[in-house]
C-alpha cells in the first residue's frame, strides 16, 4: 500500500463546507505534487455535476476522479479525511474520506484501484481511516498492521 499512497499525499481532518470543496482539497494535494493541473480538479467536479454522486462508492467514501486527459501529468493518488463529513447526495452519505485519483490513461489505474479497493472494502477500515489522527496512522491501517488501538 505504501507504493500506492505516499505519506506526503495524505491530509487529515481537512475542513470542507460541501462536496465541491472536499474534491478541491483532495485535488489540491495532487496539484501541489505536480501530478495534475488545476483544470483536472474542475473536471472531477464537473463529472459529479453531470453524472451525479457516482464517486461515493461505499459508505463514507468518495473516489474523486475524471477521465484521463492532458491535465494529468502523472498517475497519482491522494487521500484526505474530513473534519466534518459532507453530503454528496448519495445513499452512502455522509462522506468522511475522499481519495483523489489522477490517471494518464484508462488502464494503468486499474492495479492502483484494485489495491485500494481491497483495503477499503472492509467497512471497519473506512471507519478507522476516518478517525485517524495522522498520515502515519492512515498508512498503518491501509497496510493491515494491527498495532493501531481500537
Amino acid at each position: 500500500m505504501d507504493k500506492i499512497l505516499n505519506k506526503s499525499h495524505i491530509r487529515i481532518k481537512e475542513k470542507a463546507a460541501d462536496w465541491e470543496e472536499a474534491i478541491r482539497k483532495a485535488g489540491a494535494v495532487l496539484v501541489e505534487a505536480g501530478s495534475i493541473r488545476p483544470a483536472y480538479v474542475e473536471k472531477m467536479i464537473q463529472s459529479v455535476r453531470e453524472l451525479g454522486p457516482y464517486i461515493v462508492i461505499m459508505p463514507g467514501f468518495a473516489l474523486a476522479h475524471a477521465a484521463p486527459c492532458e491535465e494529468v501529468l502523472k498517475s497519482d493518488v491522494a487521500l484526505i479525511t474530513l473534519e466534518t463529513p459532507v453530503e454528496f447526495g448519495s445513499p452512502n452519505d455522509p462522506v468522511s474520506v475522499v481519495l483523489c485519483l489522477g490517471c494518464t490513461d484508462s488502464t494503468s489505474h486499474l492495479d492502483t484501484l484494485s489495491g485500494i479497493a481491497e483495503t477499503l472494502l472492509a467497512e471497519e477500515k473506512m471507519e478507522e481511516i476516518s478517525r485517524a489522527e495522522s498520515a502515519e496512522e492512515v498508512l498503518r491501517i491501509m497496510s493491515g498492521e494491527t498495532d493501531v488501538p481500537a
